[in-house]
């Protein structure tokens, strides 16, 4: 037998549906989406994780680190840097780049431990 996964009804706590919404609306969830769609993209999950690992790296040798060109790597790192996930710093003809803050590193931390334990679950 399939159970259903819907509701036969339309709302059954306004009152808690009305408290969510109305916090909703004083937060930017489009903003934390924007970061999470960021690191979405493998490539940039390597580089922030890469990041995470060393606390500043040269664009060569995160091009290096995730096997691709330093073209390619520079395209993803714009993007992380254009949503606050890392800061770069010019030295010379080289660009370094680290994490913008700790709270990044603690995403991925606990990405990564999520996945594990959901893949233990699962398994």
């Amino acid at each position: 037998m399939i159970t259903k996964d819907t509701c036969d009804i339309y709302c059954h706590n306004e009152e808690k549906v009305n408290r969510v919404q109305s916090k909703m609306k004083n937060n930017d969830l489009e903003g934390m989406a924007k970061i999470f769609k960021a690191l979405s993209d493998q490539n940039r999950a390597k580089i922030t994780y890469a990041l995470c690992e060393e606390d500043d790296l040269c664009v060569c040798d995160i091009a290096n680190i995730i096997e691709t060109s330093v073209a390619t790597a520079s395209h993803h790192l714009r993007t992380l840097y254009k949503q606050g996930i890392v800061n770069y710093r010019k030295e010379g003809k080289l660009a370094f780049y680290s994490l913008d803050d700790d709270h990044i590193r603690q995403l991925v931390s606990i990405a990564l431990i999520h996945h594990q334990e959901v893949e233990n679950h699962v398994s």
